[in-house]
């Protein structure tokens, strides 16, 4: 039983451990965090996801294609997320066309550097691009 003086204390001490306890579980622990194989299936399926969601938002009349993965980082916490930087090009196909196209020469080249962070739930086929940045090479 707690006595009458210590009831203030006691009621001081549960909202401080309410408040941390709050705290911790708003903030992002990363389980694990490890570089994985581009030829990892998850890998590959969210490179296809990237490539037509860049061409969807980006506004060159071409469309582009990966030429490299560089690295791709695999983090877990309550989901999956991998970090992926790779380089692409721009290819002959016009947006309209979906064919495997080979890539631009002469005056329309172009070779770009990107950074992505996507979240992933592989199991249902959801991904989401958290960040993106793209710079010319």
């Amino acid at each position: 039983m707690v006595r009458p003086r210590q009831g203030p204390r006691m009621l001081l001490a549960v909202v401080g451990a309410l408040v941390a306890l709050s705290y911790q579980s708003k903030r992002k622990s990363f389980i694990l965090v490890y570089e994985v194989p581009v030829s990892d299936p998850v890998v590959v399926t969210t490179m296809d996801f990237l490539t037509e969601d860049f061409n969807k938002k980006n506004e060159d009349l071409y469309n582009f294609r990966i030429v490299r993965v560089l690295k791709a980082v695999k983090r877990t916490t309550d989901h999956l997320e991998y970090q992926v930087n790779l380089e692409m090009r721009r290819t002959t196909c016009l947006k309209s066309e979906l064919t495997n196209c080979s890539f631009q020469e002469g005056k329309l080249y172009k070779k770009i550097s990107c950074y992505f962070s996507v979240f992933v739930i592989p199991w249902f086929e959801k991904y989401k691009v958290l960040a993106q940045n793209c710079t010319d090479v």
